[in-house]
């Protein structure tokens, strides 16, 4: 995989992104959450493909998402001529196109529920985004604790339990990593930044997920960063 970090050569860099195979814009590693889980799905399941990273919070990064995709956010994935610029949609995508790797879980009732968390994590807990913006390199034990993001993660945890006990051995959410573990892979981020203390099992599934070497890639890269984000990091909890 390369990395190709955003310069004024910008249409150089578009065309060279439009090239036969895939390519993922994402932003910062350290903050891109939604960036995390296709990148995440894509390394674990060994899909080659070329990374552009996008600086976030800088006075030209619209501009530069913009050359990419109308929607104005990352993730995107361009496939040849076509652009997938939403992370379930892109998933879902790369679900059909290599569907001997299997990221969704091959029973029928273990993929309804991981389609069903997955998409439950894409709509909701925006309390969690809110209060516990990810931030890989940060540590606020304790922080960001309002109502809605305590239900949040007695929501999740509740998730977590139901998807490990009756499909994931007590091992990852349906067994074997999948869609589901990517999706949920930045929530992990953010427990850990925030100190957030769960039950012995939930804690072990944590570690489990941030051991997989996809994840741990994508940490070591994040942690690697130069670059912050004034805006992001204005906005993390007091």
């Amino acid at each position: 995989m390369q990395t190709t970090v955003l310069d004024p050569t910008l249409t150089q860099t578009l065309a060279a992104a439009r090239e036969p195979g895939l390519t993922l814009v994402i932003g910062n590693k350290n903050y891109s959450s939604w960036s995390m889980r296709p990148w995440v799905a894509m390394t674990a399941f060994n899909i080659p493909f070329q990374e552009v990273r996008v600086l976030l919070d800088q006075a030209d990064t619209g501009n530069k998402i913009a050359e990419y995709s109308a929607c104005g956010r990352v993730p995107v994935l361009l496939a040849g001529e076509m652009t997938i610029w939403d992370s379930l949609a892109i998933c879902e995508y790369l679900a059909e196109q290599f569907p001997e790797k299997h990221l969704w879980p091959q029973d029928v009732a273990a993929r309804a529920m991981a389609r069903s968390v997955c998409a439950e994590m894409h709509s909701g807990f925006s309390s969690l985004r809110n209060s516990m913006s990810m931030n890989i390199k940060g540590s606020y034990p304790g922080k960001g604790r309002t109502p809605g993001t305590q239900a949040d993660i007695g929501r999740i945890s509740e998730i977590w339990e139901e998807c490990l006990s009756r499909f994931g051995h007590h091992e990852l959410l349906f067994g074997d990593f999948s869609i589901a573990d990517a999706y949920y892979a930045p929530v992990v981020m953010r427990f850990k930044t925030y100190g957030v203390v769960l039950p012995p099992a939930l804690n072990a599934y944590c570690e489990r997920v941030r051991a997989h070497p996809a994840v741990a890639r994508w940490v070591a890269e994040a942690l690697a960063e130069t670059e912050t984000c004034p805006q992001h990091d204005a906005e993390m909890p007091d």
